[in-house]
């Protein structure tokens, strides 16, 4: 009942009941506020400056309904996010929610152009076994490139005012038996995940991550974790997949490499997508002996592995880097610390590269907000 979030404290306590086999539970609860008003503001080498302010409710009304708003910024485009879920569907024991969203990114360094993407998407949470769930979706997307930066380079994949419209269908498979999903120490949490994506594309995605964790010393707070993720476009088209869908992998994957950093390129230097990737890691956690507890700082040491393949499809006819494709592996080893700060657990990870591919872009050190994934 606690680990709703609905309440503060939950007593339980019993007494005799009207017969020898029978008995009274008391429960007694009290409640804490279920409303969060939230402004941050942060720092990342992958998207600058960033901010966000939101607004959080998850006990709606009264009856466990989750509500959240958002409006987030960065240097590199601004968001907007809102997302609604009903945990008892008509009463049944299935969830019921929408999401809804308004993107806009900017060309950067790392992209020769922009785009202004609406979407949302309808899903049904569907729970299988304690530890195993489904969620069912369908949804779609209106994207609009932009590519009118004067000064900057013209990309030669997609032209200005360029629309894309898609329409997805899909399902992901969760098993989840972490004792705590926001610090866990032990036990998996995986996903597997397919879609369908139609109307102005004709592709199937299929991705799965899992992650398991285990304390190396009782009581000692070292947590010892291996992370496998691996992603496939298979396309139906017989033209390729389009470079906007292509994946773009980066730190997400591998650390130690910018984002965008490495996979297929054009001799230009427009970045084009990869279809395939896996990834593995294998990280340490400890506690730092001579700071506080409760300072929430922690240390990582970790390795990293990846392979990426495949290009998406390039309409324009430029020739494609070969530094960009002359090693399909990649490999990584370094050092992280890990703060637990009021706008999520904030880690700065000082990557030394073993291998990579002779045009992949590097970088020594990455400040991004982690995930349990």
């Amino acid at each position: 009942m606690q680990d709703l979030g609905f309440f503060k404290t939950v007593d339980v306590t019993t007494q005799p009941g009207s017969a020898p086999d029978k008995v009274i539970v008391n429960i007694a609860v009290t409640e804490q506020s279920t409303g969060e008003y939230g402004a941050t503001a942060g720092y990342s080498t992958v998207d600058g400056i960033l901010g966000e302010i939101s607004l959080t409710e998850r006990n709606f009304l009264g009856r466990g309904q989750y509500l959240r708003a958002a409006i987030g910024a960065s240097q590199s485009g601004k968001t907007f996010d809102f997302s609604f879920t009903e945990p008892r569907f008509m009463g049944l024991k299935v969830s019921a929610g929408v999401d809804a969203y308004h993107r806009i990114d900017d060309e950067t360094v790392s992209s020769f152009y922009g785009s202004t993407a609406t979407g949302g998407q309808l899903r049904f949470g569907i729970p299988i076994t304690r530890d195993l769930s489904t969620t069912i979706f369908a949804g779609g997307e209106h994207k609009i490139i932009t590519d009118n930066n004067v000064g900057e380079p013209n990309s030669s994949l997609v032209a200005d005012g360029q629309e894309f419209n898609k329409a997805f269908v899909g399902y992901t498979l969760t098993w989840n038996n972490v004792d705590d999903v926001k610090k866990p120490t032990e036990g998996i949490y995986a996903t597997f995940t397919q879609q369908y994506v139609g109307w102005d594309f004709n592709y199937m995605r299929t991705e799965a991550r899992a992650r398991y964790f285990m304390p190396l010393l009782e009581d000692s707070g070292i947590v010892a974790s291996v992370k496998g993720q691996a992603g496939v476009i298979n396309d139906f088209s017989g033209t390729g997949v389009p470079v906007v869908e292509a994946y773009k992998p980066g730190s997400s994957l591998i650390r130690g490499f910018e984002g965008r950093g490495l996979g297929p390129r054009l001799a230009s230097g427009e970045y084009l997508g990869a279809t395939m990737y896996a990834g593995l890691s294998a990280e340490i956690m400890f506690p730092i002996p001579v700071l506080p507890e409760s300072y929430g700082v922690s240390g990582a040491v970790w390795a990293d592995a990846a392979w990426v393949d495949g290009t998406a499809a390039n309409g324009g006819g430029v020739a494609l880097d070969p530094g960009s494709v002359d090693n399909k592996w990649r490999s990584s080893i370094g050092a992280s610390i890990i703060w637990d700060s009021p706008f999520g657990p904030l880690r700065g990870d000082f990557a030394h590269v073993l291998s990579k591919a002779t045009s992949d872009r590097t970088q020594v050190f990455q400040l991004t907000l982690s995930t349990l994934l």
